[in-house]
């Protein structure tokens, strides 16, 4: 049984700047609901409640997020607020959430790495936490769905056009079922012609405990950082890793063009104000 979930948030966020400059790109609303409250939403909606965020430099307001703020409830409850008093306690109890932060920019690998204490012998999940699954069963319920049938780490993926796959870590193997592969390789951004298919890593993992050891035996690779990829490839020497080809949609918040899909898809999405947007956008682009 999967009981435990660690969501590395300790990116700079670079492809965001100005505005990660000094705001966590995990904060970046959705219009109003940040990132990482999406990403442990998953987490909780999956049967998780013990997670573990790897935060870093700046990242501050992310604790704040998931902390009371008692001057803010007291003052809810005296304008009979309740509806916004209630969410407010629902979030700092939404699960127990722990930090610790990584100490320097050392890639996903050595971010996961800093979990092993927290984790211990045990499997656990992770979710990257700018990446929003937008899906009817949860896409990390999915993934504890397969490991209970397979065992096992397990790496949910999805299709990607062929012209594309050398943006992403790509897997490769044996297909088992209509949404399983055992793998046999993963390669991180290959040339189209090395591609071993159009899968393509998603953002979310099961991981089983000797992770942490091939994550001490990997090195530096790109960007001269410690990459999961590639201690992931030395883990599959040692034990069997599945890919699961997810039932939904990956949003990458990090980009910014799909930061724009990602918040107009939701607004059409949200009752309030769904069909004045649609006309908004129907107009807006009837005039242009």
């Amino acid at each position: 049984m999967i009981r435990k979930a660690v969501i590395p948030a300790a990116g700079l966020g670079t492809r965001f700047l100005p505005a990660t400059k000094s705001m966590p790109k995990e904060m970046l609303p959705i219009i109003d609901i940040p990132t990482i409250q999406y990403v442990v939403q998953e987490a909780v909606d999956s049967g998780i409640e013990d997670i573990l965020i790897i935060s870093g430099k700046g990242k501050r307001a992310i604790e704040d997020h998931f902390d009371r703020n008692v001057e803010l409830e007291s003052r809810l409850e005296e304008k009979e607020d309740l509806m916004w008093f209630n969410e407010m306690r629902r979030l700092a109890d939404m699960a127990n959430v722990h930090f610790v932060r990584q100490k320097e920019a050392n890639g996903l690998g050595d971010a996961i790495y800093y979990a092993r204490h927290h984790v211990g012998n045990e499997p656990f999940a992770v979710l990257l936490g700018d990446t929003i699954m937008d899906s009817v069963i949860p896409v990390t319920q999915q993934l504890m769905d397969a490991y209970e049938q397979y065992g096992g780490s397990i790496i949910a993926v999805e299709e990607v056009p062929a012209n594309k796959v050398n943006r992403y870590g790509i897997v490769g193997g044996t297909t088992l079922s209509d949404t399983i592969m055992e793998l046999t390789t993963l390669i991180e951004k290959p040339a189209i012609d090395l591609a071993p298919s159009n899968l393509a890593i998603a953002g979310r993992y099961i991981l089983t405990p000797e992770i942490f050891r091939t994550i001490e035996q990997t090195p530096k690779g790109k960007n001269n950082e410690i990459q999961l990829t590639d201690a992931m490839l030395l883990l599959l020497k040692r034990e069997n890793i599945f890919s699961h080809r997810i039932e939904g949609k990956r949003h990458d918040i990090g980009d910014k063009l799909d930061y724009l899909k990602t918040t107009v898809e939701f607004a059409l999405k949200r009752k309030e104000f769904a069909e004045p947007f649609r006309k908004f956008l129907i107009e807006l682009l009837a005039a242009n």
